[in-house]
């Protein structure tokens, strides 16, 4: 979070001083009252579950003014740097509808996305920081260190024996042969079967999406019962906790010093609470190492002039993000700005 905000703060203050910016509203109005007030002054919106209308109308009237409106489109932060996720929606909704708004005093408005990409690469080899920030991880959830692993497999053992800990918690014996990804495929979909008994949904292979969203749903409108409440909850959470390696995390042969950070920041945001030390990490993360920013700008998307709907919007955005992230990386290995290691989590 601190520094993707830190980043759109650099950005904005040169093309667009006056932005608003959203953000969840556990940092708006999760800090006290005097972090509440800095947020508000800097004009961050708080992004409420359930209860965003207030906040809609706030950014469509602002960008109605001519200013812009800063969203960050997955949601929230899942260190996957080379792979954008699915897109949120609300960029495009609040942009037709300000079209909507705009056109009926004048025919002339025009409404732009303007999607923005960046890749943090390492300027040195940081191997030593990030050997020491595993070994703080291992410890913290008591995960012995296996002597002869590489610092990849030393990762990967952690997030193996968390996913063996799952497992072993739903009632399954972990299969130790099998990849890691077909292992979380399994579990996933026992998770899921079990939400969906608790929520009355039967979820398909591929609805793990919608089977989240109405377990969101049901959880607002049955409060009544704190036991079932509990269930939902947990599960629901352990599936989204679990979705968050995704498939690109076993796609490639090989793996990068950054793509190592990733892992380490994930877990430990994940995984590693309870200590003031975790808390602030999981606001303010502490970099291996010093990083060079490489900032890029897709092609801005004029809605005043696109017909398509908002999925075909929010597919040419996740299109134009995706290439010019995926140029970037091409750009930088290319330019030998990577130390790669064997991928523990390839899956062929």
């Amino acid at each position: 979070f601190f520094t993707d905000w830190m980043i759109d703060k650099e950005i904005v203050s040169q093309v667009s001083p006056l932005a608003a910016s959203w953000a969840t509203h556990g940092v708006v109005n999760g800090l006290g009252r005097i972090m509440q007030k800095f947020w508000l002054a800097n004009n961050l919106i708080a992004q409420i579950p359930g209860n965003s209308g207030a906040a809609k109308e706030h950014s469509i009237a602002w960008a109605l003014k001519g200013h812009g409106v800063l969203l960050h489109p997955e949601g929230g932060v899942g260190w996957h740097a080379n792979v954008v996720g699915s897109l949120l929606p609300g960029a495009v909704e609040m942009g037709f509808e300000a079209l909507k708004r705009g056109r009926a005093t004048d025919q002339d408005c025009r409404i732009w996305i303007a999607p923005v990409v960046w890749k943090l690469a390492f300027t040195k080899n940081v191997e030593p920081a990030l050997a020491q920030e595993c070994a703080y991880v291992e410890k913290s959830l008591k995960i012995e260190r296996r002597a002869a692993d590489t610092l990849p497999e030393r990762i990967h053992h952690v997030y193996a024996t968390l996913l063996s800990r799952d497992e072993i918690a739903c009632g399954m014996a972990p299969d130790e042969r099998a990849s890691y990804a077909a292992r979380q495929t399994q579990l996933l979909l026992e998770l899921s079967r079990r939400l969906g008994e608790g929520i009355s949904f039967d979820p398909g292979a591929n609805e793990i999406a919608e089977l989240l969203r109405r377990s969101r749903r049901w959880l607002r409108e049955n409060t009544g019962d704190a036991e079932r409440q509990k269930q939902v909850r947990t599960l629901a959470d352990t599936i989204q906790r679990l979705q968050r390696v995704g498939p690109w995390a076993s796609v490639n042969s090989r793996i990068t010093q950054e793509e190592i950070a990733e892992h380490l920041k994930r877990v430990r945001n994940d995984y590693c609470k309870g200590t003031l030390r975790d808390t602030i990490n999981r606001f303010v993360p502490q970099p291996a190492g010093p990083r060079c920013a490489h900032i890029r700008v897709p092609e801005p998307l004029g809605l005043h002039a696109f017909r398509g709907s908002i999925d075909d919007a929010l597919a040419e955005l996740h299109s134009r993000m995706q290439a010019a992230v995926t140029t970037s990386v091409a750009e930088l290995e290319a330019a030998g700005g990577f130390i790669f290691y064997q991928n523990p989590f390839y899956h062929r």
